[in-house]
């Protein structure tokens, strides 16, 4: 249990990567304001789209989280997603991806058959 109850609080390499990049273009950003820099402007608004761009790819490589809560397993920060590569059910990351959509077109678990529901006959 930690400090802040028994909950997930989502901290992945993801996440953390992508808020230390964050937090240089936020300070290159604060530094063009300070001296009246657009140049400087521009190159903190760039570090922070690739902050964006970066913590994307490695939610997809599997070192994000998904949707809501996880089991306590996989709490770590150093834990990796295995249900990454198929895409998490309503992810926006995912569907971006070209990844699954949502949980109800998820592919059946293997073993598994699904039989169509039988048509109606006329009369």
């Amino acid at each position: 249990m930690s400090a802040h109850g028994d909950v997930d609080l989502g901290h992945t390499v993801a996440g953390w990567t992508g808020t230390a990049i964050a937090f240089v273009g936020l300070s290159v950003l604060a530094l063009a304001v300070v001296t009246v820099s657009l140049p400087l402007a521009v190159m903190g608004a760039a570090v922070g789209a690739f902050a964006g761009l970066t913590t994307w790819l490695l939610h997809l490589a599997g070192w994000g989280k998904p949707t809501g809560p996880r089991p306590a397993s996989e709490w770590p920060w150093r834990v990796r997603d295995r249900a990454a590569r198929q895409g998490h059910p309503d992810c926006l990351g995912c569907r971006m991806a070209g990844r699954r959509t949502s949980a109800a077109t998820a592919p059946a678990p293997s073993g598994t058959t699904t039989s169509p529901a039988p048509a109606a006959v006329a009369p």
